[in-house]
């Protein structure tokens, strides 16, 4: 089977319960949840937290939230990746085997659904998991800097040839982590065991991901012009 997984946690220092926070008439999570369930990708969305809060909230909106997360997976700094393999162990114990999983991010509802059907397209048999980001506007070749061992900054990359200018650099992404997929076989503890990983380009107003409190302002205003609220 193929499954959404959905990883909220109750705890966040920069804007305090935001996972069922209201946004535009409905918890954040909510709008995850409903596009999990339009993207028919899978009959079954399955939530992992550590708060009860929540997992009433994910219940409302038809997820299955078939425990509370354990403590040690609960934590600030908790990585994702465990807590997926652990719901996806508990699914495969309870449902049967797991093919692929899609894991999407509650603090990034701008997706399109078409978005998570696309990374869902793109996992194929010569790909190990699928990625999404967005076209970086600062660029390692050109306009980012790091302290050397010399103690002097440079740029964080060396370009093989001398960069005038952003755009004659080698294209860069930044990672929203907004959707995530898999093939079973592929979920390993760390993305970067992967090494045949796939890209999809998501724009940038689709690659907001709320960490403060003017992140969630901003969220709203785009999901009124888009027509959503």
């Amino acid at each position: 089977m193929n499954i959404v997984t959905i990883c909220a946690r109750g705890g966040s220092a920069g804007v305090p319960g935001k996972n069922i926070r209201d946004l535009c008439g409905k918890p954040l999570i909510g709008w995850t949840i409903e596009q999990a369930f339009a993207s028919k990708i899978a009959t079954e969305v399955f939530v992992s937290t550590d708060c009860e809060d929540i997992a009433r909230v994910a219940r409302r909106f038809g997820a299955q939230v078939p425990f509370i997360r354990p403590t040690e997976l609960a934590t600030a700094t908790a990585g994702k990746l465990p807590v997926i393999q652990h719901m996806v162990r508990w699914v495969e114990a309870k449902h049967g085997p797991v093919n692929s999983i899609v894991d999407l991010d509650p603090t990034s509802p701008l997706r399109d659904v078409t978005d998570i059907q696309t990374c869902f397209t793109i996992l194929d048999a010569h790909t190990d998991v699928v990625i999404t980001a967005y076209e970086a506007d600062k660029n390692p070749y050109f306009n980012m800097v790091e302290l050397k061992a010399n103690g002097f900054y440079e740029r964080v990359c060396s370009p093989n040839k001398e960069v005038l200018g952003r755009q004659s650099a080698p294209k860069v992404f930044a990672m929203n982590a907004s959707i995530y997929a898999w093939h079973r076989a592929s979920l390993s503890a760390s993305l970067w065991d992967s090494h045949r990983i796939k890209l999809h380009v998501m724009p940038r107003e689709r690659s907001i991901d709320i960490d403060h409190e003017i992140d969630f302002d901003l969220v709203a205003l785009l999901m009124k012009k888009k027509g959503l609220a």
